[in-house]
């Protein structure tokens, strides 16, 4: 089964590339797979706090997490897989990705105004090195004004 995996936030450009994906998902009968980053605590004087803010970070990421799977659930009938991870998000989704043969495509999100993000710029500049392609959807694309 082909898996479009989406990087999430609270970000629009992230809603647009998860409603891309689901898109893509349910015209070639796949699976879309959300994938949340929570990033590194640098504060370390506390191991107690620290790891509360860590939980707290996940806490939310998860519930964040959920429910866009249930918005995508609703609007394409497709019910996500859900991972949280915790660290350096090119790391991570560097990682996952070697790690996770079934992804058919990556599906970044860019911001609309400055720089397009650090996953987007990572990603771009080493597209050539991923086993699988990557679709950079900018936060005002419109599926239904698009030229297909």
């Amino acid at each position: 089964m082909r898996t479009f995996l989406v990087v999430t936030d609270e970000s629009e450009e992230a809603r647009a590339a998860l409603r891309f994906a689901a898109r893509r998902a349910v015209a070639v009968d796949g699976a879309v797979h959300i994938l949340a980053l929570v990033p590194q605590q640098n504060f370390s004087a506390f191991g107690a706090v620290q790891a509360t803010i860590e939980q707290e970070a996940r806490d939310r990421a998860e519930m964040l997490a959920h429910g866009v799977a249930g918005n995508l659930l609703a609007e394409s009938g497709i019910m996500p897989t859900i991972s949280v991870k915790i660290g350096n998000g090119q790391s991570i989704l560097s990682e996952f990705l070697e790690s996770h043969s079934e992804v058919a495509a990556l599906i970044l999100g860019a911001a609309k105004a400055g720089s397009p993000g650090p996953l987007v710029t990572h990603f771009s500049a080493h597209a050539g090195q991923l086993h699988c392609p990557l679709y950079i959807i900018p936060s005002d694309y419109d599926e239904s004004e698009a030229d297909h």
